[in-house]
């Protein structure tokens, strides 16, 4: 008799879905494994699992399997809402991942009230029968308390304000010394230039600042100065070590989970005004077509003349603003030669075939309670896009005269989108009469950059731009020199917010040795480990905090949105899926139309044509097209809104 073939078992990660669903993410490169509810058998999101598969002849649109076996529990403890009743209550998990309630006996409470967000630790995980059990070990907020969502959807995400006692000492011990003359030894005293910084009104740290002046023959010389962030912070100390491990700074809307505390980064690391201050300076010389035929990397010490805003700076170089031109006459000179400068830049860059997404970001309000009161189109003008050329240019130069020197580096590593999402791209633009030159193995930036300027102003701008991003790698962290796609260019990296982000922090210490002669055979080895693990770290971190700035963002534009039910709104249809249209308003806001709610007709979906039609009437909906909308409904946990079709 013939042996039965036994299926294979499969590890990975379970990603479950609120609604109790999951799919298990395989190391295999045969995608992800879809596992029904009642097949969880009480894993965890995170868990480590081993998968059975049901028959192939069972699957739906992807392969579908059993947990046979949970290898690890990864979640330990979980934040959420937590809901009483006298003897025992529940911890309703927070965040969209599939965390389930939480039990808690009466005596593990420990203080916490109906309503209040807190942390739980899990102290007996769930089965077939039961649910996890678990001890409130931290109350985050109390109910009601302003912000205290935010702060729950960051901790479900593993953030914390709050940094450990040691490393607190740390930076409370540093933030009380002042600049002593031996700090000054080897340094370019630069506090008599006029040296600025230019930031949002809502800032309060500043680690980058900027200089310009004409030289003789007519070139300019631009002078991007950083907080030298590594002056304080000592490799591998407690400080050192939670800046590692956080990545990156991550910006809630009016929160912040900072890398470095506050003492730090809005004290003697921020580039404050009429405070001496210890940076890293980039001069550049620039041409008047863009090119820089020199530059000078060295420390120094800056005296920064004047803390700058976006709005005013625009105001001031849009309009003329006679009142702030009088205000800042001492340097409204400098700011017309930066304009001039960063609109050389710019021309430069578009002609290499950067790409330039420019995207409506939004820009929510909250009121004292911490409820969203609008949500806007975020601003972004003339002196925001003059420092962002600035600091594009300080981070290439420094990029490639390191790799030059062949030390031990990160550079910000942006690959070129694969050839089945150029295809897929290719016939997306179909749909509205465009088309990209030459073949879509090896397409060059500057050709998609002629897309997005040709349909600047179009009611589908900013769906096409969107689908374009997609379409796109993920740029990420590396320690070898791969280039930057999108920026078209061979030399890149992250130097000039060592305040925020590590991978800047890091090299800044690669270049201190470089510049005190001490790197040899030894610290090049010790480097070279060191750049793998900090690119790898911030690599994820940065995604970590992606996520959760997107959830905060739609949690909070739901909340908004709750208020206005039965509001009619025009829209731009974002996405098309076989459930549903994506439909995204003027102000950024983006809700569902679901299918079973277009009582018209019956809808076929058309994937590769990015489109729904009706079978009976021929009516399309697809992507870029105008509709009329009807807020419906709203889930504000879940950050869910519906739309109808309106008419």
């Amino acid at each position: 008799m013939k042996k039965k073939k036994k299926r294979p078992e499969i590890a990975g990660t379970l990603s479950k879905h609120k609604r109790g669903f999951g799919f298990v993410r395989t190391e295999d490169g045969e995608g992800d494994i879809y596992i029904s509810a009642r097949s969880i058998h009480g894993a965890m999101d995170g868990d480590r699992v081993l998968v059975d598969l049901i028959p192939q002849a069972l699957w739906g649109s992807s392969r579908e399997g059993i947990i046979i076996k949970i290898l690890q529990r990864n979640t330990v403890e979980v934040a959420g809402t937590f809901e009483k009743s006298k003897k025992f209550g529940f911890v309703i998990p927070d965040g969209k991942k599939g965390g389930e309630d939480i039990f808690v006996r009466k005596k593990d409470f420990s203080g916490a009230q109906r309503g209040d967000k807190v942390l739980v630790r899990i102290t007996k995980y769930p089965d077939k029968e039961n649910s996890a059990e678990g001890k409130i070990v931290e109350i985050i907020s109390r109910n009601g308390q302003a912000g205290g969502d935010i702060k729950a959807l960051a901790r479900s995400y593993g953030l914390r304000e709050t940094f450990p006692s040691r490393a607190n000492a740390e930076a409370k011990a540093v933030s009380r010394e002042e600049i002593h003359s031996r700090d000054l030894e080897g340094r370019r005293d630069l506090r008599n230039k006029t040296i600025i910084t230019i930031d949002g009104a809502d800032s309060k740290d500043f680690d980058d600042a900027v200089s310009v002046e004409m030289l003789p023959g007519g070139n300019y010389l631009l002078g991007v100065h950083i907080a030298d962030v590594s002056h304080y912070v000592a490799e591998d100390g407690y400080l050192d070590r939670e800046a590692l491990k956080r990545g990156n700074s991550v910006y809630l809307i009016d929160q912040v989970i900072p890398m470095l505390p506050k003492s730090l980064s809005n004290g003697i690391c921020s580039l404050n005004p009429d405070e001496d201050r210890l940076t890293l300076s980039v001069d550049m010389e620039v041409t008047p077509q863009g090119e820089v035929v020199s530059h000078d990397i060295y420390e120094s010490v800056i005296h920064s003349k004047e803390r700058m805003v976006y709005s005013e700076v625009s105001d001031m170089l849009e309009k003329k603003d006679d009142s702030l031109v009088k205000k800042y006459r001492d340097i409204f000179e400098d700011l017309l030669i930066m304009n001039k400068l960063a609109g050389i830049l710019r021309e430069k860059r578009e002609a290499r075939g950067s790409l330039d997404f420019d995207f409506d970001e939004a820009y929510i309000r909250l009121d004292s309670s911490g409820a969203a009161v609008s949500v806007d189109i975020a601003e972004r003008r003339t002196a925001n896009k003059l420092i962002e050329e600035f600091m594009l240019l300080a981070n290439q130069t420094v990029a490639e005269h390191f790799f030059w020197m062949e030390v031990p580096f990160i550079y910000r590593v942006h690959e070129a989108p694969t050839l089945r999402k150029m295809e897929e791209f290719r016939t997306f633009l179909r749909g509205f009469g465009l088309s990209v030159k030459g073949t879509a193995g090896s397409v060059h930036p500057r050709t998609l950059n002629e897309i997005l300027k040709s349909v600047e102003g179009k009611s589908y701008e900013n769906v096409v731009n969107t689908v374009m991003l997609r379409s796109m790698q993920k740029a990420y962290y590396g320690t070898e020199c791969d280039g930057h796609f999108g920026l078209a260019l061979n030399y890149y990296c992250h130097f000039t917010s060592p305040i925020r982000r590590y991978p800047d922090l890091f090299i800044h210490r690669v270049i201190k040795a470089c510049l005190h002669g001490t790197l040899d055979a030894d610290s090049m080895e010790h480097f070279r480990k060191k750049a793998q693990e900090a690119a790898d770290t911030a690599s994820a971190t940065e995604r970590t905090a992606i996520e959760l700035e997107r959830e905060v963002e739609k949690m909070k534009k739901a909340e908004y949105m709750a208020d206005r039910i039965g509001a009619r709104y025009d829209g731009i249809i974002s996405g098309v899926t076989g459930f549903g249209i994506y439909v995204q308003l003027e102000n950024t806001v983006e809700g569902m139309i679901r299918l079973d709610t277009l009582l018209d007709d019956y809808y076929i979906h058309e994937p590769e044509k990015y489109r729904l039609i009706g079978e009976r009437t021929g009516r399309v909906y697809g992507l870029g097209q105008s509709v009329r909308i009807q807020v419906d409904s709203v889930d504000i946990e879940n950050r869910e809104i519906n739309f109808r079709i309106e008419g």
